[in-house]
């Protein structure tokens, strides 16, 4: 299977979190920059993605894990949702991590 073939095409739960992140930006005005609302709408429309998406994705996830660690707002709420947790939800959630870490291993 070649790396442009539809390998790297994000799952149904990577766009309904993308999704879920980007209602929750709209309704707290918190979380994500420009580029995780550019990524978001990406995967909400299922796109095959570029090796060098799966690259950015898996770094993004790889700096990021740390603000699951908050004291202010809550990981994983959807009434007081931390900032780093809507913008985890843009670019994918916890199945993005898992589904991009698989696809980054495809690509070394």
């Amino acid at each position: 299977m070649s790396a442009q073939s539809s390998t790297f095409k994000p799952t149904a739960k990577m766009a309904a979190n993308a999704e879920r992140g980007l209602a929750l930006r709209e309704r707290f005005g918190r979380g994500g920059t420009e580029v995780g609302v550019r990524r978001a709408r990406q995967l909400i429309e299922r796109q095959d993605l570029e090796p060098a998406d799966i690259k950015s994705m898996f770094s993004y996830f790889a700096r990021h894990e740390v603000d699951k660690n908050t004291s202010r707002h809550c990981w994983g709420s959807d009434d007081d949702p931390s900032a780093g947790f809507i913008a985890w939800l843009l670019w994918g959630g916890e199945e993005g991590k898992k589904w991009v870490a698989q696809q980054r291993r495809k690509l070394s």
